[in-house]
């Protein structure tokens, strides 16, 4: 099942490990790191499911969760580095579908994602379809392959990685730190200026005239997005 997955974590590795996790499981994901944020991105994007971290600054969790049943039925997954039973009684009588206590392992995390869809039955029917898609690009996780424009484009593990993510948030600015984090695993021996190596090589790629891009954007002083949209 493909799901829209949001992401209330404040800890941003923590966040970037869940994010990757739903992408490798064919998901979408939207991260936020306050409780003010998590609100507006679910009443705006109306997700199957919200990653939900109970210290979340601004608002925390027990109050985006009261305020979630109030206005909707989004399951809730809870993440709580609390132990204490009445923390976890409180955010499952607050209505939360399930909880997590740190650390976890992603599997696990994925497992229960896995579980909570399932009996929310928020994407019934849903045709299972683990490609992202955007700005004219393709890319297939299970399979390991980018299209675009309709034809197969040969990269390496780092440079699917980072297209992977910039895929599924178009038009999000990347910082050369976050697109780092992205190759952690395929790249250990990368910096963020091989970042820009990587960008320039996808470029020859996916662009028309790689001197001019239209799709892999650079927004001077911060990073980079793509642009163009879903679809």
């Amino acid at each position: 099942m493909c799901a829209h997955v949001l992401v209330a974590e404040d800890d941003e590795m923590q966040a970037e490990l869940i994010r990757r996790s739903l992408l490798s499981e064919g998901h979408t994901a939207t991260v936020v790191h306050d409780g003010s944020a998590a609100l507006d991105a679910a009443r705006r994007l109306r997700p199957d499911l919200v990653v939900l971290d109970l210290m979340l600054p601004v608002i925390d969790g027990f109050g985006v969760c009261r305020v979630l049943r109030r206005d909707d039925d989004i399951p809730v997954l809870m993440l709580t580095a609390r132990s204490a039973e009445d923390d976890i009684l409180l955010g499952l009588e607050l209505g939360a579908d399930d909880y997590m206590t740190k650390p976890y392992s992603p599997r696990e995390l994925m497992a229960r994602i896995r579980t909570v869809l399932r009996r929310s039955g928020r994407t019934a029917g849903r045709r299972e379809d683990p490609v992202v898609r955007a700005a004219g690009i393709a890319v297939d996780p299970a399979r390991h392959e980018v299209r675009c424009d309709g034809a197969a484009v040969e990269c390496t593990p780092a440079e699917f990685e980072i297209l992977l993510a910039m895929v599924a948030e178009p038009e999000r600015v990347f910082s050369r730190r976050q697109l780092l984090e992205c190759t952690r695993g395929t790249d250990r021996a990368s910096t963020e200026r091989a970042v820009d190596v990587h960008i320039m090589n996808l470029r020859r790629k996916i662009e028309d005239d790689p001197r001019s891009p239209a799709r892999l954007l650079t927004v001077f002083g911060v990073g980079y997005k793509l642009s163009g949209g879903r679809g």
